[in-house]
């Protein structure tokens, strides 16, 4: 079995770090450059680097701070918000990104996850989906930075994304979000059953029980949060330890 990933997640705006509860009411998280430096010392597995307002402001990635992020780590970074093409990727790439998250890009240009996978191969792209539970219990995926409603389902998104070679699903359930409740499970474990590639948690971090839920419940291969991290709820090392204890394979 694969060790498990832990991944603290960098929301940022205006230069700054951010995080809100169900993708709305941001408050300032401290400078990113200054996380991802701790995040890399403490031991996290990897970094993703989110440029939460690129797509809803039809503006690219702020490149600089992406080359700065990348100097200040020794770990695999990902990196996503505003990329819509295959230079966009490559200009990320070339700042010190590791992998690119395609989201709203890739809901409007499927064939944009194959341009970028056959360019840089698919361990480059990872496959973002935010997606909202409804009353009917069908997940409906949203783009925009949780913004815009698509009426696509989520397990035939994740599932086309794979098809067209990406490398990697991160799962965001909305519902969840910054709540702190604990991840969606169900979904996870759904979505972990219909995949071959690796599926990242995200959305709902509270406790490091919830992590040992996400990968024993949910069967996810990495779980990802921000807040908890960044206001120091949860720290990586006691993560790692616990995970130990509960018998969960960890790097």
């Amino acid at each position: 079995m694969l060790a498990k990933r832990i991944i603290p997640c960098l929301d940022v705006k205006d230069g700054r770090t951010v995080k809100g509860v169900n993708f709305v009411g941001l408050t300032d998280a401290g400078d990113p450059v200054a996380l991802a430096a701790r995040y890399s010392e403490e031991g996290a597995d990897e970094l993703l680097f989110l440029d939460i307002t690129a797509s809803h402001e039809k503006r690219k990635t702020l490149t600089a701070l992406v080359d700065k992020v990348a100097k200040a780590v020794n770990i695999p970074f990902t990196v996503g918000g505003g990329v819509s093409t295959v230079d966009d990727a490559y200009a990320l790439l070339q700042s010190g990104a590791d992998k690119i998250s395609l989201n709203s890009a890739a809901v409007r240009t499927p064939s944009l996850i194959e341009e970028i996978a056959l360019r840089f191969g698919s361990q480059c792209v990872v496959l973002a989906i935010d997606a909202r539970m409804d009353e009917n219990e069908r997940w409906e995926v949203f783009v925009n930075g949780g913004r815009t409603p698509t009426g696509r389902d989520l397990f035939a998104w994740a599932r086309e994304g794979q098809e067209r070679g990406a490398g990697e699903i991160l799962f965001t359930s909305m519902n969840h979000d910054g709540t702190r409740n604990g991840f969606a499970n169900s979904a996870l474990a759904q979505l972990s059953k219909t995949l071959t590639i690796p599926l990242i948690a995200s959305g709902g971090a509270g406790s490091m029980r919830h992590f040992a839920d996400a990968f024993i419940k949910g069967m996810a291969d990495a779980a990802l949060a921000a807040s908890v991290f960044h206001f120091g709820v949860i720290k990586i090392p006691e993560l790692k330890e616990y995970l130990l204890k509960c018998s969960i394979s960890i790097r």
